[in-house]
């Protein structure tokens, strides 16, 4: 790492704590395809620290704000944000490093219940007061009365319109999608909004030291929990205790599973705005099969 970084990283750890911070060593670690990301042993201790480029600038402000918003719940573990900001080509998050452990007998029934107990945090309307990002993709949070017009006009529509300036998709994707659009209100049920953790697959959680759940990595909002409980179930999935043990805290409807393809239609246009590849086709065949 640039020693030029590393000397503002401990000079900005001094002001925030008003006395002297060294920085002992810096090590990175998997990040995942989005961010890099590192541990800054310091003299206050080991920090976590994630990098992007300051094209991003705004990033971590969002990801900050909703680490704050998850952890006012006092449900699931949430690591502490400290600081936020942009050096140079960087843009950067400072926030709580937390020591990964094993599961324990309880860990997961405890992350069920926790999830369960944040999706019971409502508003009185579907989005957030302020848009923030899914990957590197702006998420749009607009405020809306109803969960058919949010998930149409907020998360499906304006990604796959993009997909189709990027000659991804064509006219038949775009016709299915509007087609797709007007039929939601008859295919969700209608629950009050619930705080999501946003981007919940296996790789933004774990269990610490002594096997209790932390989640991390969040694209909050209010919507309907279905799409949590959906990305659960992409990439890799959750074990299969969870479901029921969710479902004991906070029953789902009986036919949840039905939607399930279509709830993991928001990330899979999301893989297949960043990424392309089979995530395109993937996508369009849950449109056309929803529509």
């Amino acid at each position: 790492m640039d020693k030029h970084f590393l000397h503002y990283l401990s000079t900005i750890l001094t002001n925030h704590w008003h006395s002297p911070v060294e920085i002992h060593n810096y090590s990175s670690v998997s990040g995942g395809d989005i961010n890099e990301a590192a541990i800054i042993e310091t003299s206050r201790g080991p920090w976590f620290l994630k990098l992007n480029h300051s094209t991003y600038a705004s990033m971590f402000e969002k990801e900050f704000n909703g680490l704050q918003l998850l952890r006012s719940t006092g449900t699931l573990k949430v690591p502490a944000p400290l600081l936020f900001g942009n050096y140079q080509q960087y843009t950067y998050l400072i926030m709580e490093y937390l020591p990964k452990g094993h599961a324990g007998p309880q860990s997961v029934s405890w992350l069920a219940e926790g999830l369960a107990a944040l999706h019971r945090n409502s508003h009185e309307q579907f989005g957030l007061r302020e848009d923030n990002y899914i990957g590197t993709l702006v998420q749009r949070n607009t405020w809306k009365t109803s969960w058919a017009d949010f998930y149409a006009e907020n998360r499906i529509l304006p990604l796959v319109r993009q997909l189709v300036d990027m000659k991804q998709f064509g006219m038949k994707e775009r016709r299915l999608a509007d087609a797709l659009a007007i039929r939601l209100t008859a295919i969700f049920p209608v629950e009050s909004p619930a705080l999501l953790h946003g981007d919940l697959w296996a790789g933004n959680y774990m269990f610490m030291g002594n096997g209790d759940p932390a989640i991390y990595d969040p694209a909050v909002y209010y919507g309907h929990r279905e799409m949590d409980i959906a990305m659960t179930m992409l990439f890799g999935g959750f074990d299969s205790s969870f479901y029921q043990r969710y479902h004991e805290a906070f029953p789902l409807e009986a036919d949840w599973r039905k939607r399930v393809l279509l709830c993991q239609l928001y990330p899979l246009l999301v893989h297949a705005v960043l990424f392309g590849g089979h995530y395109v086709g993937q996508s369009a065949g849950i449109i056309e099969q929803y529509a």
